[in-house]
């Protein structure tokens, strides 16, 4: 498990190659994917619309083409489009080299299909014009260059190489010569498909400049949560020593005869040390998350021994109305005692508590190997601006210098273990924050664990 403040280095600004390496390795930026499946929608339809226009142009206007030549161009663009889709069929990083392959497999086919078909004279050579725009929009420089000049040889070899099919171009005629119906139909075709996949594409680009701007948040969140946890370690270390003489004190205290003597003296020291352990506690908590462990080694349990654990703790230790926890997994699987875990349910545990004193919930739930923890009061929920910041730093309507820290720092931890922290408000009233947490993210996989009260 990793500690939620070893999420990056302590430089002090968002490095732009991090960003990058980030967006390389996100699950969910699937950019490239997306724009080779548009690639190979665009080819099927490349390869109904040759067929069509072969057979108009053979057998309805008497133009004679080399058919067999012709199709065996057009069963090796379909030979390569299925093998694109099988390779590409969910999905796998798709790197510019290859966008650059199956664009210019397609200028080649097109060249051949229109050399065949009478080359230059053709009108559909301006299809042309579609793969450089294809090519501007979804290659970098230097390989939106290749695939440009690309075109122009192969437009260049059109003009100096005979076509084996002469054309009569005759523009004067209007719409009776056959050139100039050719000519519309491929400015309506260029026209209707620069609509369609240029629209396609350029929304999938917005997309992944949407995530990238998501990264670029995250990255600075990280930078603020690996300074907090520098200024929480150091001041742990330091708040240490006076908690361990506060609690020497009191333990004197409480065996003095006048303190002995007096049960409400007596009562207010003990409830005095039972919250010294408290900050003690959570002093030792931050050197854990900040990775000073001492030397102990992770510690196996279950998971309906964690979370009734982590129930009775919070329940002895904060003065609550009514706490209502119910574990609601019928399955018991062994799991790591996560110290991140454990911190981020107080932390919103915590914040229920101070909006809603009288009454708190908090469930866990298993769905399809994942943990669902749900944390409901009884306050006044929260504002939609709140909600709509949900996990940002310093977003809290308590009004207070550091406000919004739990959350945020929850947010984050979730995060960290590959969930996510979401909250609503309730329709009766209050609010429910909601931890969604992936079963693998805890489970012990093989690794050698030591658990308390077993020898194996």
């Amino acid at each position: 498990m990793q500690a939620p403040f070893h999420t990056a280095e302590t430089s002090g600004e968002t490095d732009p190659g991090r960003i990058l390496r980030m967006v390389d390795v996100w699950p969910q930026d699937r950019t490239g994917l997306r724009n080779m499946q548009q690639l190979i929608q665009l080819r099927w339809i490349a390869v109904v619309g040759q067929v069509v226009t072969i057979l108009v142009v053979h057998f309805g206007l008497g133009i004679a083409l080399p058919l067999p030549a012709m199709f065996v161009v057009l069963a090796g663009l379909v030979a390569f489009n299925l093998g694109s889709q099988l390779r590409w069929w969910r999905d796998g990083p798709v790197s510019n080299n290859a966008l650059l392959l199956a664009l210019s497999v397609d200028v080649a086919s097109l060249a051949l299909q229109l050399h065949l078909s009478g080359g230059i004279a053709n009108p559909f050579v301006f299809l042309f014009l579609l793969q450089v725009a294809l090519g501007t929009v979804l290659l970098r420089p230097p390989a939106s260059w290749v695939l440009a000049l690309a075109t122009v040889l192969c437009v260049a070899g059109l003009i100096a190489v005979p076509a084996p099919v002469r054309i009569a171009v005759d523009p004067a005629r209007g719409f009776a010569d056959h050139y100039v119906q050719g000519l519309l139909i491929c400015f309506v075709l260029v026209v209707s498909l620069f609509v369609v996949f240029i629209t396609r594409i350029v929304r999938i680009l917005s997309d992944r400049d949407a995530r990238l701007a998501e990264l670029r948040r995250r990255a600075v969140e990280e930078e603020h949560i690996v300074r907090m946890g520098l200024l929480a370690s150091g001041a742990a270390h330091e708040l240490g020593t006076p908690l361990s003489t506060l609690s020497v004190i009191l333990g004197d205290w409480h065996h003095l005869p006048t303190f002995a003597s007096d049960p409400e003296l007596s009562q207010d020291v003990s409830e005095m040390q039972a919250q010294v352990m408290r900050c003690k506690s959570i002093v030792t908590n931050i050197l854990l998350a900040a990775g000073e462990t001492r030397g102990e080694a992770p510690v196996a349990t279950t998971l309906h021994d964690l979370f009734d654990d982590m129930a009775d703790e919070w329940r002895t230790s904060r003065h609550v109305g009514h706490f209502h926890y119910r574990m609601k997994c019928i399955e018991n699987p062994r799991i790591v005692s996560d110290a991140g875990l454990r911190q981020m349910v107080f932390n919103v545990l915590d914040n229920a508590l101070e909006v809603s004193p009288d009454w708190v919930a908090f469930d866990a739930d298993c769905r399809d190997g994942t943990l669902v923890i749900d944390v409901a009061d009884a306050g006044p929920g929260f504002p939609p601006e709140v909600l709509e910041r949900l996990g940002a730093p310093y977003n809290s309507t308590k009004g207070r210098p550091g406000g919004g820290l739990g959350l945020f720092l929850s947010v984050n931890v979730a995060r960290t273990l590959g969930g996510r922290l979401t909250a609503r408000n309730r329709p009766q009233g209050g609010a429910i924050v909601t931890v969604t947490l992936p079963m693998s993210a805890i489970a012990i996989d093989a690794i050698a664990i030591e658990v308390p009260g077993h020898d194996d």
